[in-house]
């Protein structure tokens, strides 16, 4: 950002601090709070060891970028400070209670309402150019698409800390917090970092139903229920497929039981907050969905990243764990799907809600017309 309209008076670092504090919480953040570039510590040697134990899966971006991350001076040379930021996405009920509706697909709380990339960067930049005006002083905005280790830096900052399932933990605001950074080449006072609270409590890792947590604040990306639904572009492995239970677009365990949540009350922000397109919809609607519906259903959420056929992976699990066999004609009628990542998992539901008869009839009907080796294996796996 250019340098314009500086304003003649030049304000104290505590003065000028303290003019974007009181902006920011006027634009809705809900904890504001400054550290070094350097506070980012020895972040990035857990990010190697993570890495070179292939815990990335196929993040491929993350190996490619993992110097930079280490780093944010290879985001802004002259960066002497980093502003960090949080916004409460926290909801109204228990997210947990979902999954007893084995019915309606379970979309993680923050994917529900209006992408918070748009209303965070939109703040940010307001904020940003509060500074450039006031201070004179250049400014960079970074929400979660650039190589930046937001949580270590909010750590650092005394936003919270990083708790035994790796995602930010604070006292206020519990485990629901969306975080943005604004890096400066103003050299404000600094905020003292956070302790770790998380003491002898499990629950985060105990709760997990793919076991993805190779040991505290050590996350196996390969084996977490969130990666594999959002990021794994391929089949997903039969292992995981039971324990993702309705689970079709994230999950919330790890963060959903951590004690620190009392203190969270329901986010301000109305835009997080789902419609009634997005709050935990029926299968049966989601099953039906070809490319255009999808588009149309969950635009301006994080869901339509995903894609239709990927998201109808996630259902398609979802419909052969809900053992409802009035599915059945709409898990059928995948069968014949362009996609093939839709077929397979089509052949896994059926096969789980339909009768031995009628799967004889259908494996003899599409298996011999099936040219995809993943999907044809499908057909042939023999369950236990």
């Amino acid at each position: 950002m250019a340098v314009s309209e500086v304003s003649q008076t030049r304000l104290s670092p505590q003065r000028l601090k303290d003019t974007l504090l009181e902006r920011a919480f006027k634009l809705g953040f809900d904890s504001v709070r400054v550290t070094r570039p350097e506070g980012i510590g020895n972040a990035y040697e857990g990010l190697d060891m993570f890495l070179r134990a292939g815990r990335h899966g196929d993040m491929s971006w993350m190996a490619e970028t993992a110097k930079r991350r280490g780093d944010p001076h290879s985001l802004m040379a002259q960066a002497r400070s980093v502003i960090m930021v949080g916004l409460s996405y926290a909801p109204s009920k228990d997210p947990m209670e979902a999954l007893c509706h084995k019915d309606r697909g379970v979309i993680s709380v923050y994917a529900r309402g209006r992408d918070y990339h748009d209303i965070i960067k939109g703040r940010l930049k307001q904020l940003a150019g509060l500074l450039n005006a006031r201070a004179g002083e250049d400014v960079k905005v970074f929400v979660d698409t650039a190589p930046l280790m937001e949580k270590p830096l909010a750590a650092a900052a005394g936003i919270g800390w990083q708790g035994k399932h790796t995602n930010l933990v604070s006292r206020d605001y519990g485990s629901w917090l969306f975080l943005g950074a604004i890096l400066t080449s103003a050299e404000l006072p600094v905020d003292a970092p956070s302790r770790d609270q998380c003491g002898t409590c499990r629950r985060c890792l105990d709760v997990c139903p793919t076991n993805a947590f190779a040991k505290p604040y050590q996350l196996d990306a390969r084996r977490c229920i969130a990666y594999l639904t959002n990021e794994h572009a391929g089949h997903i492995a039969r292992e995981f497929r039971e324990p993702m239970g309705n689970r079709i677009f994230g999950c919330d365990d790890c963060l959903a039981v951590c004690p620190w949540n009392k203190f969270a009350s329901t986010s301000r922000e109305m835009r997080f907050s789902a419609s009634e397109q997005t709050d935990n919809p029926p299968l049966k609607v989601l099953l039906e969905l070809d490319d255009s519906a999808f588009r149309r259903m969950f635009s301006g959420t994080p869901v339509k990243r995903l894609g239709r056929d990927r998201f109808l992976r996630n259902v398609l699990i979802a419909a052969g764990n809900s053992a409802d066999t009035t599915l059945s004609a709409l898990v059928e009628a995948l069968l014949c799907d362009p996609s093939a990542l839709v077929r397979a998992m089509a052949v896994w539901a059926i096969k789980r809600i339909g009768t031995n008869a009628r799967v004889l009839v259908l494996k003899e009907k599409y298996l011999p017309l099936e040219t995809d080796a993943l999907v044809r294996d499908e057909w042939l796996f023999l369950e236990d």
